[in-house]
């Protein structure tokens, strides 16, 4: 009784709808901001946020599969390449419509995805990591290898037409591509986050903890270690067939192991185990190299390293360490 009286008294009912006021003042400004933002900037920026959503929809499933599954891989530009020449080879051999090749991309990862991580299960630690990176260094290989020219376009790669903005709408091409990649992206991170609260998602983050006590409560590990890998290689390939369709080209030295890389430093700079984190890692990974090579185009790879030192020194535990550090000693401090 006494609880209910104090829940009903309006300094209460004040404080705790507070929270409510400013996540709905933080949504509408972030929907004003992403809707308004390719009609404010150049083209060019439209298309570097573009390719930064993109790499976020790759990191994302990167992170699903270490951050949440505790696998480690080294291998994702191989499932990055595959999205990509999905969505060229289906375009520009088959003609099929840009927005068909998402979900067969999509489906084509996670397949692959799947049957790369069944006999990866015997592996754990480094060994799945040598395992992944041996994938990353093979593809590039094998989309240069002579009989899959007709298919692949060999070391010339594929190009591609970028679509225009349907229905008429009064937007170009790289407007409308970004907003088609954000409603894309919104989908995924839905999924995601739908994924991970679910227990599907429990069972997942139980076998990263300790697999030994997952399989002691009934989970079945190998088969949810098989599918989250293939999770993981759909939304890699996702992302894969929206950065061919934003870049126009693909060929196999745009998807070395280098990329596998980039994927990797922002997984760590967002947060492993992050979802929105994954953001900020899609935002640092595309604009940081560019901020270091207008510092010093000669030494724009020692400006990175140091610029990445010192992310790491300051974010122990990425963006989303550093978020939730802030937010609780201002919880404090309002207290």
């Amino acid at each position: 009784m006494k609880q209910d009286l104090a829940l009903g008294h309006p300094g209460i009912r004040d404080r705790a709808s507070k929270p409510v006021i400013r996540r709905a003042i933080m949504i509408a400004a972030g929907l004003i901001l992403i809707v308004g933002l390719p009609f404010v900037a150049k083209s060019f920026l439209t298309f570097q946020i573009t390719m930064a959503v993109i790499y976020a929809i790759a990191i994302l499933g990167l992170n699903l599969l270490t951050g949440f599954n505790g696998q480690f891989s080294l291998g994702h530009s191989a499932f990055f390449a595959l999205g990509g020449y999905t969505a060229a080879i289906l375009m520009e051999n088959v003609g099929v419509a840009y927005y068909w090749t998402i979900p067969a991309a999509g489906l084509i990862c996670l397949v692959s995805g799947f049957l790369f991580g069944l006999p990866a299960l015997r592996l754990e630690g480094v060994y799945l990591a040598l395992a992944t990176f041996a994938l990353a260094v093979a593809i590039p290989q094998l989309l240069k290898w002579t009989p899959l020219e007709p298919l692949t376009g060999g070391v010339q790669g594929v190009v591609i037409i970028k679509p225009d903005a349907p229905f008429g709408l009064p937007i170009n091409a790289d407007q409308w591509l970004y907003f088609f990649t954000v409603g894309v992206a919104v989908v995924m991170y839905a999924c995601a986050i739908s994924l991970v609260k679910s227990r599907t998602g429990r069972a997942i983050i139980a076998i990263r903890e300790n697999s030994v006590a997952a399989s002691a409560m009934g989970i079945n590990v190998p088969l949810y270690k098989s599918l989250t890998f293939g999770v993981s290689a759909l939304y890699t390939g996702v992302a894969g067939a929206l950065g061919a369709i934003a870049v126009q080209f693909v060929a196999p030295d745009s998807f070395t192991f280098a990329l596998s890389i980039i994927l990797f430093v922002g997984l760590v700079v967002g947060g492993v185990g992050s979802i929105a984190g994954t953001l900020v890692g899609g935002l640092f990974v595309l604009f940081v190299p560019n901020i270091a090579e207008q510092v010093s185009k000669g030494l724009a790879g020692a400006v990175y390293g140091v610029i990445l030192i010192l992310v790491i020194y300051l974010m122990p535990t990425g963006a989303a360490g550093l978020v939730r550090l802030i937010a609780g000693r201002l919880g404090r401090v309002g207290r």
